[in-house]
């Protein structure tokens, strides 16, 4: 079966598993093979097709059908000014919250802005009126879960469900030749997955998400991205990243020890089931482990939503079910046991390893959040800072660490600490490396009637981009280019700037001057600390090696190891 006819029908198999019952179909080229796996459907009894050849007509068949019937319906046409043609069906759609599915067939990527026919940019060709715009992977590059899962996400905020704000939806579907089945009646309408349920089962609608269908024996760790929480019983270990309220609750070596688990060496940490709370985006150990066939993948909806800010977490395309914890929930204590005796273990292996240089930028974090005094907020920088703090900090119940991790980009890191600063009741720092300082540099300029922040910028200074000495770039068959490409030094003057824009700075070489800086208080200013970062990657390898021999035959005497 060709790729684009298989999408199609994995396509049209997901929107009947979540709940289509009526779809309008336009005749059209490019959108053939959705027309060929919505006759096969209509034909099985599956749903009921309804076939008009005015877009702007059928566009309203389909929102009178999702009126009435209280169902998502979608309306399927093929590119260009066919799909503009539903756009006055798609205003009414939005004004009147009704959960009507603009399924716009599109030429592939590749033909976009060659002057191919028919061929016209159908990004946000339906502006703000949709609740969300989702474009489907071209079917030769990405395997039939994330096909299911991308229907699942644009049919729940089309019904509204968690966001309680039903409305217009698009999916976007980029088709490649050939358009047509190989042979006719050769469709299978779940490739790739057991007949059954949606890939991510989601609530039909409503103000309630219900309670996620967990096993009650299974083994199970949560993952607390940014702002995830929730009442996890405190049997569960958590694995949080700074910014979660869960963060105190974290076992501190959890990405490392994810690492072990997941290459074999710690089969007994790998869980039977995860929980994703918030936005997980920090450590790849975590997204492996999401993307993992053996764990079985559930999330909390976040607390809102947008056009490109999904109402639940899912990278890879995993999630079973979307919902609650399960309310008086009391899983066993024993997987819990393990992790935190693991975690205990390999904490104090990677604590007890050395620089074998100057200070680093892991040993910077651990002193910064254990030096700040209670009731105080950290900002946290990207890449590196906010890593660091992850890895090597003690996390805190008394302080507050914020972060730019809605897009985590380096720009106006300086500017949303002072922000966040001039709204925090108590002294507030930040922890960002030498070029995301740079970067927003000019958000040291405050005007002599403006109000000053009680704020205490701490610039661990390497003089390059250290995050990047960890990644594939910083292996030694690329160092002939690398300090040029992505070690960019800057080798800026930090003092000469601040006395530029008025701010004090101090020097501190090293934990002992820090210490005496932190435990200050004063108004704006910088505390520039010399890092290196000649040595970040080896010392990053030793950690990792410090966290798994740590763990190697260490577990409590009541704990059994298993392999799920």
């Amino acid at each position: 079966m060709n790729p684009s006819t298989d999408q199609a029908n994995v396509i049209v198999d997901e929107l009947i598993r979540c709940g289509v019952r009526d779809a309008v179909l336009c005749p059209g080229s490019r959108n053939a093979p959705l027309a060929f796996a919505l006759h096969a459907a209509d034909a099985a009894g599956r749903l009921r097709m309804h076939v008009r050849i005015d877009e702007r007509s059928a566009g309203f068949l389909a929102s009178g059908l999702a009126m009435r019937a209280g169902r998502p319906v979608p309306v399927v046409c093929t590119s260009g000014t066919a799909a503009a043609n539903l756009h006055p069906a798609v205003l009414e759609a939005d004004h009147a919250g009704l959960p009507l599915l603009a399924i716009t067939a599109d030429r592939p990527v590749e033909l976009r802005g060659t002057g191919a026919g028919q061929t016209i940019d159908q990004h946000g060709m339906f502006g703000n009126a949709l609740r969300c715009f989702a474009e489907m992977p071209t079917a030769d590059t990405a395997a039939p879960r994330y096909w299911r899962t991308t229907v699942d996400r644009v049919v729940s905020r089309a019904l509204g469900s968690l966001s309680h704000d039903p409305g217009p939806v698009q999916l976007n579907v980029p088709l490649r030749e050939p358009l047509v089945p190989d042979h006719l009646g050769a469709t299978d309408p779940a490739p790739g997955r057991a007949a059954g349920h949606a890939w991510s089962a989601v609530a039909p609608g409503g103000n309630v998400a219900g309670p996620l269908p967990l096993s009650a024996a299974a083994t199970t760790l949560v993952i607390a991205g940014q702002s995830g929480t929730g009442a996890v019983p405190p049997e569960l270990p958590v694995l949080a990243e700074p910014g979660s309220p869960l963060w105190h609750r974290s076992l501190r070596s959890g990405p490392l020890l994810l690492a072990e688990a997941l290459s074999g060496r710690a089969d007994h940490l790998l869980p039977e089931q995860v929980v994703v709370l918030g936005r997980p985006t920090m450590h790849r150990s975590v997204q492996r482990l999401l993307a993992n066939d053996r764990v079985a993948v559930f999330a909390v909806p976040l607390s809102s939503g947008g056009r490109f800010r999904p109402l639940w977490t899912d990278v890879p395309g995993a999630v079973r079910a979307v919902g609650d914890l399960p309310a008086g929930w009391v899983p066993p204590r024993e997987f819990g046991d393990r992790w935190r005796f693991a975690d205990a273990s390999a904490c104090a292996a990677i604590d007890r390893v050395e620089s074998r240089g100057t200070l680093t930028g892991p040993q910077l974090a651990r002193a910064v959040l254990a030096g700040v005094p209670p009731g105080s907020q950290v900002f946290a920088g990207p890449s590196n800072a906010i890593r660091d703090i992850a890895l090597a900090a003690e996390p805190r119940p008394d302080v507050t660490v914020l972060a730019n991790r809605g897009v985590a980009g380096i720009d106006g890191v300086v500017s949303s600490a002072v922000g966040a600063a001039l709204a925090h009741d108590g002294p507030s720092y930040a922890l960002i490396g030498d070029l995301t300082f740079l970067h927003d540099s000019n958000g040291l300029l405050i005007g002599p009637d403006e109000p000053e922040p009680r704020l205490t910028i701490v610039v661990a200074n390497d003089d390059g981009g250290s995050i990047f000495t960890v990644l594939e770039q910083g292996a030694a068959p690329y160092a002939p280019a690398f300090e040029r490409l992505f070690g960019t030094p800057q080798e800026v003057d930090i003092a000469a700037l601040c006395a530029a824009c008025g701010v004090e700075h101090v020097l501190a070489d090293d934990l002992a001057d820090l210490t005496t800086v932190l435990a200050g208080s004063a108004g704006l200013r910088v505390v520039e600390v010399p890092v290196d970062r000649t040595n970040r990657r080896e010392l990053h390898e030793r950690l990792r090696s410090a966290a798994g021999n740590a763990i190697v035959g260490a577990e409590p005497a009541h704990v059994t190891a298993v392999s799920p």
